[in-house]
């Protein structure tokens, strides 16, 4: 492929400075201690006896711990001398294949050898109720077949819209154990009823018509340590998931900026991200019905340099993007991702955007086509990826304002550096 002139002209990056935010850490020191105790509150309530089986839901989002936690919950099941099974619950993801999503538990370290339970998957749901009058409301039938279900899931906030519940364990009864038909049902139907109140009105429905039983729910703190985990009989997770994404809200991770002309992100994913990258953080959103996601950050452009390894190819959100490398479209399972945005009506996230040969070529677009700038007034951050944040690579023209932060510690200097094929040497 033949490239603008322009852009193979050699050119001059600005200082950039390594940067880390100075952030209390609130992570648990043993997460699955707590874990264990709060089961041990509440399994005695859930009605699980011994000889039951009991599915537990658990999704395709990177969270922190989350095969021991998974084991741990297996662990207390059996010492019920009931029998654990884990179902993927995580709606399209996974190409939309039972195949596809015990692969995306493997790559989150979910096994049947880490976690003493076996991994029953299919995409098969049963009709368990209906809302809002013509709205169907399933559920996963593997799940069914059981006598319990519970799911464990991290509470955050959305990357599509805004409610007093956002993306958690309501999400995941509708769209992770309702399977790809779930999944597709409610962003089809969101449309019309809203987001918010139809997350609600459906997650209600499975609570009283399914074997659901209660949830996991847990709140990670901004360096991405699990913080708090609260086991929640299933007609109180409504109410205190509220208050739990408040929290989460609090702490969730942040670039300190609210205007950047440039920002790189070094990877994107299905685990960082049910956006691939959290609007949250890039303040970039396009489609229909999402929320304005731009009071957390404008930036002038956005590059992306690199898939996940544990996203398996599924690009979701690089439609959000100015600019990718190459290896981001080589790497990309487009069949995965576009299920992935038809399912969830974002049909832009799965947009290709400009692609360019290499990470150096890439970074240059993003500042050479912003206008009549000098590199070195351009305001331009480097990160791995948008769950973490808390270190990050600023551009010389970001100096004055990180040096009145009384959070940030400027740790030194970085010239940007690229191999011979143009790749930047990983940040921290």
């Amino acid at each position: 492929m033949r490239y603008p002139k322009y852009i193979e002209n050699n050119f001059t990056f600005p200082d950039f400075y390594h940067v880390k935010m100075n952030h209390s850490p609130r992570g648990l020191k043993k997460p699955e201690k707590t874990l264990y105790q709060g089961l041990q509150r509440i399994l005695p309530q859930s009605g699980i006896k011994p000889g039951d089986t009991v599915a537990i839901g658990v999704g395709s989002r990177g969270i922190a711990n989350i095969p021991i936690l998974v084991a741990t919950l297996c662990r207390c099941i059996r010492e019920m001398e009931a029998t654990p099974f884990i179902i993927p619950a995580m709606g399209s993801h996974g190409g939309a294949t039972a195949e596809g999503q015990i692969k995306v538990l493997e790559k989150l370290g979910i096994t049947e050898a880490v976690c003493g339970a076996p991994i029953i998957s299919s995409m098969a749901v049963d009709t368990v109720g209906e809302t809002r009058g013509e709205v169907p409301v399933y559920f996963s039938r593997d799940a069914l077949d059981m006598d319990h279900s519970i799911c464990i899931n991290r509470i955050k906030p959305h990357t599509k819209f805004k409610g007093p519940v956002e993306s958690g364990l309501y999400k995941m009864l509708c769209i992770g154990m309702g399977k790809h038909q779930g999944a597709l049902t409610y962003h089809n139907m969101a449309l019309k009823h809203g987001f918010s109140p139809l997350l609600k009105a459906m997650g209600d429905e499975i609570i009283q018509k399914t074997n659901f039983r209660f949830g996991i729910a847990i709140v990670e703190d901004f360096f991405d340590h699990t913080m708090e985990i609260e086991s929640i009989m299933a007609e109180d997770i409504f109410a205190r998931e509220s208050k739990l994404l408040i929290q989460a809200r609090d702490h969730f991770p942040r670039l300190p900026f609210k205007e950047l002309d440039v920002l790189v992100i070094e990877q994107i994913g299905k685990e960082i991200s049910g956006s691939g990258m959290d609007p949250n953080v890039t303040g970039r959103t396009f489609d229909l019905m999402e929320d304005d996601f731009s009071e957390s950050l404008k930036a002038g452009r956005i590059a992306i340099l690199n898939l996940s390894d544990n996203t398996t190819g599924n690009g979701i959100g690089l439609g959000n993007a100015d600019i990718i490398t190459e290896k981001v479209f080589q790497g990309l399972d487009y069949e995965s991702t576009l299920m992935n945005a038809m399912t969830s009506m974002s049909l832009r996230k799965a947009f290709i955007p400009i692609r360019l040969p290499s990470d150096e070529k890439a970074i240059q677009a993003a500042f050479t086509t912003l206008g009549p700038l000098e590199p070195i007034t351009v305001r331009a951050v480097i990160i791995k990826d948008t769950r973490h944040v808390q270190e990050f690579w600023a551009s010389q023209a970001l100096l004055p304002e990180l040096t009145v932060m009384a959070n940030a510690d400027i740790l030194e200097k970085i010239f940007l550096t690229f191999d011979k094929n143009g790749e930047l040497l990983a940040i921290k």
